[in-house]
């Protein structure tokens, strides 16, 4: 079994690539142009999210199947705690065993239709992500992730508090993490500095979303929970009515945040790539990291 952790080399920077399960036949053929367009580049591994309440069970796992029985790329599959009881996880686990897969990224998940409103366990399911990272790693033998949160989760107390849950969810048997968007990479540093400080040092890569349209801007917010820096809006707000310059603008500050994160040394950066390839191609191709070209400083 080959694990995500072990595509990640020692004094090369790799990358990822996340996609989300097709819903139709159009979406289907979208994805695949992008998966066969990014898989030449040899990205380290691809993953693909796991809807809300298991909305997207089955098209997560056929797409999952599909990429380890078609490509040559590695593929790991979400998988959310949400409206699941314990049996039925195990289930899906196991489903996804039967498809080749053995690496899964762990998350609790939110609550359907209101991802601020109260969560509400399943009565036989599990409370917190570090019970589906043990229930996950107790049906056989899986490589297991877990999600990070640089601007801290919108349901924790204080950064510590969110320290502590990720800390309590990479003990449980996680063997990395993989940090939600961010814009300012001193968040990020900053979460990998608490991991340090309590002696947590698994791999932690970031998440990164290619700006390219004021949409896609709007989605970072919505997804990151957090405002677009004043740094970022003043580069891109005067360029909203010119769509070239705009996303020429918004890859050359993907492609600066990218460069400052592999100047530090993380081991990856993992690609939300919204099932589209050419914007990932972009900055992947600005770095050279599909030739390996560009060390840590």
């Amino acid at each position: 079994m080959t694990r995500v952790v072990d595509r990640l080399q020692p004094g090369r920077t790799v990358f990822s690539v996340e996609f989300f399960p097709p819903r139709n036949d159009d979406e289907e053929q979208i994805l695949w142009k992008a998966v066969r367009e990014l898989e030449p580049l040899d990205p380290a591994y691809v993953s693909v999210t796991y809807g809300a309440g298991g909305s997207s069970r089955d098209r997560t796992i056929r797409t999952v199947g599909r990429i380890a029985r078609e490509t040559t790329m590695l593929p790991m599959a979400h998988l959310t705690g949400v409206d699941h009881s314990k049996d039925e996880l195990r289930h899906v686990v196991g489903s996804l065993a039967d498809e080749g897969i053995r690496n899964i990224l762990a998350i609790r998940g939110d609550p359907p239709g209101d991802p601020m409103g109260q969560w509400i366990p399943h009565p036989d399911g599990i409370l917190y992500a570090d019970e589906l990272v043990s229930l996950i790693r107790s049906c056989g033998d899986f490589s297991v992730g877990v999600a990070a949160f640089p601007h801290m989760h919108p349901r924790s107390a204080d950064l510590e508090t969110e320290t502590d849950h990720l800390v309590g969810k990479i003990r449980a048997g996680s063997e990395f993490a993989v940090a939600q968007l961010f814009l300012q990479p001193e968040y990020f540093l900053r979460l990998r500095d608490r991991l340090a400080a309590r002696d947590c040092h698994v791999p932690l890569l970031p998440g990164v979303m290619p700006i390219t349209t004021p949409k896609v801007l709007s989605k970072f917010q919505h997804l990151a929970g957090v405002p677009v820096p004043p740094e970022v809006s003043a580069v891109l707000d005067p360029l909203e009515d010119d769509p070239k310059a705009f996303r020429a603008a918004g890859i050359d500050l993907t492609t600066k945040l990218c460069e400052r994160l592999i100047s530090e040394g993380v081991p990856g950066l993992h690609f939300y790539s919204l099932n589209r390839a050419k914007a990932t191609r972009d900055v992947v191709d600005n770095l050279g990291l599909a030739e390996g070209v560009l060390q840590p400083a």
